[in-house]
């Protein structure tokens, strides 16, 4: 079988030679602009829309749980994605538990109010805070998917009330669950009551600026957001807004809409918002080479295998 690969700004030495490894009957080369040689199989990471026009592919991995940025391609102009190749995606490979260890932070430092110990030492005053109570700290994860299932179980240990919320029902084991349509009558009832919401959906047209003023002006006033999707779901302005007006009291963003994040941007001036990198949880080298050479190996075989893209959906 042959094997391309695709992943800038990163040793693609490393990863072909573990994918070599993994699989010692492919025939493997690291993709460069103007190869239009066959291929069977596409290792990928961010792609330019020509490498879809490989003959030959039966299958593209995508080394990541989004798939945004091939599916822009095929939004922008139909028909990019060979008709014959399946798109799939990494399930979890090493991502739940950084993913699950990051949300677990952001919501123990609003619980514990270090957020607000953070403000004042800022100003050098010395105030003893109450906790907010576990009972009424209720969570809302927004995406049920494999990571964020993960990690609603993850926050759930913390003690506090988990809900979630998916565009198909789902039943977890100690989680309560809505579904139905964004800004639909079971949406809102998701968002009654949550102090924190979570925000792990697809980025999909549908989910695009889902945290925007409606989302917030639902939750109680005060209460938090976690970003760890995509920049695009967010409606920055609106968040600045419900900063300034009490309606939110703070933020976590791990994504955004233009990263890196530009410095004159106003979310580095506001100090109720923690920024990090787009570094909630990485994709770990040997782990995804792992999910990706069994798949490949099944395919070849004729079997079937897990994340699988529905394109007209986004995941």
């Amino acid at each position: 079988m042959k094997i391309i690969f695709w992943f800038p700004q990163t040793d693609a030495s490393a990863w072909l030679h573990g994918l070599a490894h993994a699989l010692p009957d492919a025939e493997l080369r690291e993709w460069q602009p103007g190869d239009t040689a066959p291929a069977d199989y596409a290792v990928v990471w961010h792609p330019p829309r020509e490498l879809f026009g490989v003959p030959g592919l039966r299958a593209i991995f995508n080394l990541g749980a989004g798939v945004d940025a091939i599916l822009a391609h095929e939004r922008e102009r139909p028909g990019t994605l060979p008709g014959t190749a399946m798109l799939v995606r990494l399930e979890d490979s090493g991502m739940g538990r950084q993913m699950s260890e990051y949300v677990q932070h952001a919501v123990l430092r609003y619980l514990r109010r270090f957020d607000d110990y953070a403000l004042a030492q800022a100003h050098r005053e010395w105030h003893v805070l109450a906790p907010h109570p576990h009972e009424t700290f209720t969570v809302g994860v927004l995406g049920l998917g494999v990571l964020g299932a993960q990690v609603a179980h993850a926050v759930a240990s913390l003690g506090v009330p988990v809900r979630g919320f998916s565009r198909s029902a789902k039943t977890i084991e100690g989680i309560e669950t809505f579904s139905g349509e964004l800004h639909g009558p079971q949406f809102d009832a998701f968002l009654d009551g949550v102090k924190v919401l979570v925000n792990l959906l697809p980025a999909t047209p549908d989910t695009e600026g889902v945290l925007n003023a409606r989302t917030f002006s639902r939750l109680p006033r005060g209460a938090y957001v976690v970003n760890v999707a995509r920049g695009t779901h967010l409606a920055e302005q609106d968040l600045l807004d419900a900063l300034a007006d009490g309606t939110l009291a703070a933020a976590t963003l791990d994504v955004f809409r233009e990263e890196p994040l530009p410095p004159d941007h106003p979310f580095w001036r506001e100090p109720r918002i923690t920024i990090t990198p787009h570094s909630s949880a990485l994709t770990l080298r040997d782990e995804a080479i792992s999910q990706v050479a069994d798949k490949i190996g099944a395919l070849a075989r004729g079997e079937t295998v897990s994340g699988i893209v529905h394109v007209g959906r986004g995941y």
